[in-house]
């Protein structure tokens, strides 16, 4: 399977962004697809998550009220809007996908990796 993330780019404090997710090589069906990002020095960490169905999501704490992941199963893509933007949310952002429907916060239960898509917030 192939992930392939974009939609970041150099935004203003506040502003908005909203990333997809696209994914190939294989059914979309049955997976869970999450967010991660890493900022520079950092490392990587949990930002959303969001079930096959599109019932059940999960955000860290940092992005409740901010985000909302919700996916396009037609498509096979999932989106993650980000509202409000900060400077602290500067990071490399990552989709990645599991299957199954088990959701986890962590990185090391999804086994596949888009190549990230570049975010920075300028204050």
């Amino acid at each position: 399977v192939q992930l392939q993330a974009s939609g970041g780019g150099l935004v203003q404090a506040g502003s908005s962004l909203r990333l997809s997710c696209a994914a190939s090589g294989r059914t979309f069906s049955s997976t869970i697809v999450g967010w991660f990002r890493q900022a520079p020095g950092k490392e990587r960490e949990f930002v959303a998550a969001i079930s096959w169905s599109g019932r059940i999501t999960r955000y860290a704490d940092s992005m409740k009220g901010r985000s909302t992941i919700s996916r396009d199963n037609a498509e096979n893509t999932v989106y993650l809007q980000m509202n409000n933007l900060k400077a602290e949310d500067t990071a490399i952002y990552y989709c990645a996908m599991r299957d199954g429907n088990l959701m986890y916060m962590r990185g090391d239960m999804y086994p596949y990796w888009g190549q990230g898509t570049q975010v920075t917030v300028s204050s």
